[in-house]
């Protein structure tokens, strides 16, 4: 206990340093911000772009699709450009063609090797200088710029608007035209996609070659190359690494850990009759799989719209549902399916693990259900309508389609979730207290239960930050607050916690090992794991020391995975502890599945793009597809469908349980998903790199890449493996059905032990 008591000790003071240092880091990032000019002008005092037209064009580039129609600054979908490093290309481009056919009257490619060495070095020169005044709070441009300049806004206005002659390429960009019909949005717009050029080439103030993004996006026209600092801190996190994953093993191998108990004769939750509040969790796993089966099949129709475009097959489905909206559904439906079998779980197993049931616990738990489907329903058709009918940009923030992956919801709905989690606390929290309150062995574990639970709903407040004309840097730092603290930090804390007790309590593991180890554990995650949050951050203009902070923190995250396979034999060998276990085959393989893709998905191809030099040159390409899929799926998906399994088994009919529908689910879901990231994401990302390296950012996301026959044959080398992920997730609906609707399966005739001696 009392070593324990130190592990606990330890564990607040990393959370309170750590949570400390981030704030701080928060701090400034909001200081030294890229600054937002009141207006861009000429020398000649020709205003280019007005007061407010930035602030403006970013909410029009959000309620247009935002982060699911292209990016900026490397973050959000992978069909249309990186609109920073698209513009940044562009206008270099139209500079230096103004000056080639001015100064020697023929285009640049016909020029000498002087003249255009001449050229390049003057379009660097112009384009690095940092003409930011803020006592006037405006940027000036040289009347060659602002021509340039000019001529990319004429392209935006007509690709963004419905000019006939963009067709082709709006195909390329699965976009539709008319994206913006206000003329107000139209106009403004690229105002915030020249601001998140400007400030990913121009020189920050005192520095040279050093701009805000920390010369991201890769651009050598401009001389957008990785920095010194960016090279430096990739070599020391990889040091730092392998040297902290050699303490760990060094430690792991000298310490002396307890064997497995003895397991059980009989399975001790054999006998255990599910309380009326934890019979009402079952519709939520049912919603799980039904959510499952939509978010795959709004996956196959955004596949598709990387060759097509607009059509499926011909069929003009984007019409009816567009990229943008697809794509939202796609990725909104993941993190949702997944919360919710975690969340349900909470709710299952509270009572189980308290022997309480709480007064009105299961009125609460149908209360959750039906708020949690309305805010499901009712953020997606809110935002699919706001999509098809341009309601504008106060409609996205607030009902629609925020533009943001991962956390698009409008914020009504941001906010009546966030109600809906602190209920979810409560609930949990009045079920566990008679537990929490009861000195037992496994205390430790439900109390870490309850703290990750209640940090699950507290820290998705940090949805809630930002505002609708808050600075695209803090955008994005609180949105990866969510989406890396809220998903891959607390969530997974809970899960973890939760598995440690659904073992102690099937007997095949000690609750005091547990305990110390679950806590241990906690530490190690959440010490790389809270600071690991900035490697999201490198290049979103942030001060240069968020990629030293982020580079070695996010190296620590990789040590826990180090050891995770000796974990999964053990669930390996617990699955075999005594033959009732065999009833949990099929969940405990989900976990040892989760370990599997925690090494491939989040460790190998999470370090493979996570040092600064590296995501330098593939922020934005498929190799973040891959990690994301692997990841995502391959660690928070099994997990979620294995707690799924465990909950299910006490709620049905053990006679309706089918293991000949799960064992084809689970090896089709593992193998379809292995077929998708290694036969198409990895090759796609890889040779994006390529071209990332070779010619630019810009030229990675461009269509001479992206639509080139090699990469669009890689796209149709991702059906195979969605086909059989899909089969999968047929065989867990029909076993699903199969619970519902109470099928019988035929017992497996048994051979009498005297038989068996004879023999």
């Amino acid at each position: 206990m009392h070593a324990t008591r130190k592990l606990w000790t330890w564990l607040a003071t990393i959370c309170v340093l750590s949570f400390a240092v981030l704030g701080w880091v928060g701090s400034e990032i909001y200081l030294k911000a890229p600054p937002i000019p009141k207006q861009v002008i000429s020398t000649e005092g020709k205003v280019l772009f007005f007061e407010g037209q930035v602030q403006h064009g970013q909410e029009s580039w959000l309620s247009a699709g935002g982060q699911q129609l292209g990016s900026v600054w490397g973050h959000g979908s992978y069909v249309a450009p990186d609109w920073s490093a698209d513009w940044l290309h562009r206008e270099a481009l139209a500079l230096r063609a103004i000056w080639a056919e001015r100064d020697h009257g023929q285009a640049f490619e016909t020029l000498s090797v002087g003249q255009q060495a001449e050229l390049n070095g003057r379009l660097k020169a112009e384009m690095r200088h940092n003409s930011y005044d803020a006592a006037t709070n405006t940027i000036t441009l040289s009347p060659d710029r602002a021509e340039a300049v000019a001529s990319v806004v004429d392209h935006y206005v007509k690709l963004f608007g419905t000019d006939p002659g963009m067709d082709a390429l709006r195909e390329q960009y699965a976009m539709s035209a008319g994206t913006l019909p206000d003329p107000a949005d139209l106009q403004s717009l690229p105002a915030f996609i020249f601001w998140s050029s400007w400030s990913a080439t121009t020189d920050r103030p005192g520095e040279t070659d050093l701009s805000y993004t920390s010369n991201w996006p890769h651009e050598p026209l401009v001389g957008n190359t990785p920095t010194v600092g960016a090279g430096m801190w990739s070599i020391a996190s990889i040091i730092f690494m392998i040297a902290a994953i050699a303490g760990m093993i060094f430690v792991h191998s000298t310490a002396k850990e307890e064997g497995d108990p003895a397991p059980p004769k009989n399975d001790p939750l054999f006998d255990l009759k599910p309380t009326p509040s934890m019979r009402a969790t079952q519709k939520y796993f049912f919603v799980v799989i039904g959510l499952i089966l939509a978010q795959v099949g709004m996956r196959v129709v955004t596949a598709h719209y990387a060759v097509e475009g607009q059509s499926f097959f011909g069929f003009p489905l984007a019409q009816i549902l567009p990229f943008t909206v697809s794509r939202t559904i796609h990725t909104q439906f993941a993190v949702l399916w997944i919360a919710t079998a975690w969340l349900a779980t909470g709710l299952y197993i509270a009572p189980a693990i308290s022997g309480h049931e709480p007064k009105y616990q299961k009125l609460g738990v149908n209360l959750l259900f039906y708020a949690l489907l309305f805010i499901v329903v009712g953020s997606t058709a809110t935002g699919w309508l706001g999509t098809l009918q341009h309601l504008g940009n106060d409609y996205s923030f607030w009902i629609g389609n925020q533009g943001l992956e991962f956390t698009s919801m409008g914020r009504v709905w941001q906010v009546l979730l966030f109600v809906g989690l602190l209920f979810w606390v409560t609930l949990l929290g009045r079920a566990l207290m008679p537990a929490l309150k009861r000195p037992s062995e496994s205390r430790g574990l439900i109390t870490m239960v309850f703290l990750a639970a209640l940090c699950i709903g507290g820290f998705y407040a940090s949805s809630l930050v930002w505002g609708q004309k808050t600075h695209y840097a803090m955008i994005e730092y609180w949105r990866w607050w969510l989406v890396h603290l809220w998903v891959e930090g607390f969530f997974e804390v809970f899960a973890t916690a939760v598995i440690a007790l659904l073992f102690t309590r099937l007997g095949l593991i000690r609750a005091a090992t547990a305990n110390s180890a679950i806590v241990l554990e906690t530490i190690v995650f959440l010490f790389g794991g809270i600071l690991g949050t900035l490697h999201h951050l490198y290049f979103t203009g942030t001060p240069t020391f968020v990629i030293a902070i982020g580079a070695m923190f996010s190296a620590l995250e990789v040590v826990p995975l180090a050891l995770i396979g000796v974990e999964a034999f053990r669930n390996y060998q617990r699955s075999k502890a005594a033959p009732w276990v065999q009833s949990y085959k099929w969940p405990i393989l989900c976990f040892i599945a989760v370990g599997f893709w925690n090494v491939v998905g989040a460790g190998l191809l999470g370090f493979t793009i996570n040092t600064p030099i590296a995501l330098y040159y593939m922020q934005g390409l498929n190799m973040t597809a891959a990690h994301g899929h692997a990841a995502l799926f391959g660690v928070y998906g099994m997990l979620g469908i294995g707690l799924l399994l465990f909950c299910v088994r006490g709620l049905s009919d053990r006679s309706a349980w089918s293991d000949k529908l799960l064992q084809p689910m689970f090896w089709s879901l593992n193998i379809g998903l292995a077929m998708m990231v290694f036969f198409s994401l990895v090759p796609a990302g890889i040779y994006q790199a390529w071209a990332s390296i070779t010619k630019g950012m810009w030229f990675a996301r461009s269509p001479e890449v992206i639509h080139s026959h090699f990469m669009e044959t890689l796209v149709w080398m991702r059906v195979p493996g969605d086909v059989v992920f899909a089969m999968g997730c047929v065989f867990l609906a029909l076993f699903a059905l199969r619970l519902l609707t109470g099928a019988k399966e035929q017992p497996t005739p048994r051979v009498p032990l005297a038989a068996t001696k004879r023999a």
